[in-house]
């Protein structure tokens, strides 16, 4: 479905907009804060996101469908970094104070000013490629297990080694240009249990009830994320009847995989040859969610997602951005499930968990 200029609310959320729900997980300032000096968490973010510039000026250095595509990247390098120097000498510059969510929308605009849209597009281009070519054999090692609960505990680190695969961490896009990950072997190298946030064996309980009538999942990256991890979560909750809406960005952000991609995806998906897929598809949707920066903000999504929604008994929000740096402590009219892999130290600090740790927060809502 195509989403429409204009943003509602998310129906589900259990608090009322205007009063409690807040999309950043960490607080970034206090109301005793001095309004015009950075905290010390805002300092801490705004060189974050200081020290991906190098990474993103390079992807838009080789992006050959912008014009003087070098020139113009050394310009966002130096534009983005006065923005962060501003935002250092006085919180409200640029509309702030600064959180995650302001940080990845100025980025956006300046990279989209100079008329980059889609800077990782040949790296998503080549790790979706990758992905779908062993696509089939995870399905295969996925159906070959015959007990419920040890095939979702593979499918669920199935989702957490997808969820590696992000250049949105300057770390991470670094190993990506050194090596290529193998999807297979982050399956049985991730960190141990418990993990930062360790819902999962209260989330089998319930998933052995196959008690959801709908699911909205919104995903994340391109990739192995969407179509090693995702995807077959996705086909095992289609199977017992639940219907599944996949809620995708509008525009290109980072790597994050957008609803005409997901389209795409899904086309072949469901193509005749597209064995072994073996799941009626039919009660499968996708969304566009109207958001377009690796973060959302509940606040406004597209009135085809909220109409989509409003019936939804299980919300599931994957990635580090959607699910934790943003939304992890939301709470949902129904159950909900975040999840995802710790990518940024400071993510890891905050939360008393270890750097690429793992978050199952699940929150069962009872009738």
């Amino acid at each position: 479905m195509e989403s429409s200029s204009e943003l509602v609310p998310f129906p589900l959320l259990m608090t009322p907009i205007t009063s409690n729900y807040r999309a950043c997980t960490i607080p970034y300032r206090f109301p005793s804060d001095n309004p015009r000096k950075p905290t010390t968490t805002e300092l801490q973010w705004i060189d974050l996101f200081y020290s991906s510039i190098p990474s993103f000026k390079k992807r838009a250095e080789s992006d050959t469908t912008v014009a003087d595509a070098p020139a113009k990247a050394q310009k966002f390098a130096q534009w983005y970094s006065e923005i962060l120097e501003d935002l250092k000498k006085d919180p409200e510059n640029h509309g702030g104070p600064s959180d995650c969510i302001l940080l990845c929308r100025l980025r956006e605009q300046v990279l989209r000013e100079l008329g980059f849209r889609d800077i990782q597009k040949s790296q998503e281009d080549e790790e979706n490629a990758k992905a779908i070519s062993i696509f089939e054999d995870v399905v295969r090692l996925n159906d070959a297990i015959e007990d419920g609960t040890r095939r979702l505990e593979n499918l669920v680190k199935g989702i957490f080694a997808g969820n590696i695969f992000d250049l949105g961490s300057a770390q991470l896009a670094e190993v990506f240009s050194r090596d290529r990950m193998s999807f297979l072997a982050s399956c049985q190298n991730l960190v141990s249990r418990p993990w930062v946030f360790d819902d999962l064996d209260t989330f089998k309980v319930k998933w052995s009830k196959k008690s959801w009538k709908k699911a909205v999942i919104f995903v994340d990256n391109s990739g192995a994320d969407i179509i090693l991890g995702i995807l077959p979560f996705a086909r095992e909750l289609l199977r017992p009847g639940t219907q599944v809406v996949l809620a995708a960005n509008s525009l290109p952000s980072i790597n994050d995989v957008t609803y005409p991609e997901l389209i795409e995806f899904i086309s072949k998906w469901k193509d005749g040859s597209g064995k072994p897929v073996a799941v009626d598809t039919s009660n499968l949707l996708i969304a566009n969610s109207g958001n377009d920066l690796p973060v959302i903000d509940l606040a406004s999504v597209s009135q085809e997602l909220a109409y989509l929604s409003s019936d939804a008994d299980l919300i599931i929000l994957e990635g580090m951005g959607c699910g934790i740096e943003t939304n992890l402590y939301a709470q949902f009219k129904c159950d909900s499930l975040k999840i995802g892999m710790v990518k940024h130290p400071e993510v890891a600090q905050f939360l008393g968990g270890r750097l690429y740790d793992c978050v199952f927060k699940y929150n069962e809502v009872l009738s």
